[in-house]
């Protein structure tokens, strides 16, 4: 991990993975507003460094940082140790396009260790210390493709079906305890941002922006909300996609996808 810049302060802090574009950065947006020093990372340092200048160096700390590695991902949360952190933003993640029997496994491997991976280790890790103090925010991006299975992007869905899983089971846990530390996860239909540029996706599905999109995240992260799904079209998509018989969905699913293919 690289720290591009580093500052001192007794701030409230929330730390934002995948924080160089679309959703993590309108997020980290949003909390800067809300007062808070920042701990952003991403893999565009040049990025990291315009979002210094634009939050202001003194509620700024930005590292580039790889989270698909495990040791990035501890370097991570011991910097974020060193302040007053009281949200995790578990935000970074990407797709891949493609039958599952011709996409690269490797990049394949680095998808899952970003979008499974790395969500469990700092999920764990906050949470530990979150319980400790007894307060604290933790906001996992999944997606509506968590719901169901995504012929063309199989192994994206799956490791948001691993994340809604994940972050269900553990908001239960905690609820239990009666721990004063929040979890929740947004859930988002199609958003406009480069993802479906990274991810091979030709087709264009509109959907909503990415503003739109952290603002409902951050509003209904601190409003306590478990699952956030910001438009009723896709909360519809959600549920009933979640309640349908996985082959029948898969097979629904599978034209939707296929059209990504096809489209210009």
């Amino acid at each position: 991990m690289n720290i591009i810049h580093k500052c001192t302060t007794t701030r409230k802090t929330a730390v934002v993975t995948g924080a160089t574009s679309g959703i993590g950065r309108d997020i980290a947006r949003q909390l800067r507003k809300r007062g808070y020093h920042l701990i952003i990372t991403g893999r565009n340092q040049k990025e990291l460094e315009r979002l210094v200048c634009e939050f202001g160096e003194k509620y700024t700390t930005a590292a580039s940082a790889d989270i698909a590695d495990k040791r990035e991902c501890l370097a991570l949360y011991r910097l974020a140790c060193e302040y007053n952190t009281e949200v995790l933003i578990n935000n970074a993640g990407f797709g891949m396009y493609g039958e599952f029997a011709e996409t690269s496994l490797a990049r394949e491997m680095d998808m899952l260790d970003v979008n499974v991976r790395a969500v469990h280790i700092l999920m764990k890790l906050f949470l530990r210390r979150f319980a400790h103090r007894n307060y604290g925010y933790i906001l996992n991006v999944a997606s509506s493709a968590g719901y169901v299975p995504g012929p063309f992007m199989s192994g994206y869905y799956a490791s948001k079906s691993y994340v809604v899983s994940l972050t269900s089971s553990v908001y239960e846990e905690v609820k239990r305890r009666g721990l004063n530390v929040h979890i929740s996860m947004l859930c988002p239909g199609p958003v406009k941002t480069d993802f479906n540029s990274r991810a091979g996706v030709r087709g264009k599905i509109d959907g909503i922006s990415s503003e739109l999109a952290a603002a409902e995240a951050v509003d209904g992260m601190f409003a306590g909300r478990f699952e956030i799904i910001p438009t009723a079209g896709v909360k519809a998509i959600c549920y009933l996609g979640g309640a349908m018989p996985k082959k029948i969905s898969a097979f629904a699913n599978y034209f939707v996808q296929k059209l990504n293919k096809s489209r210009k």
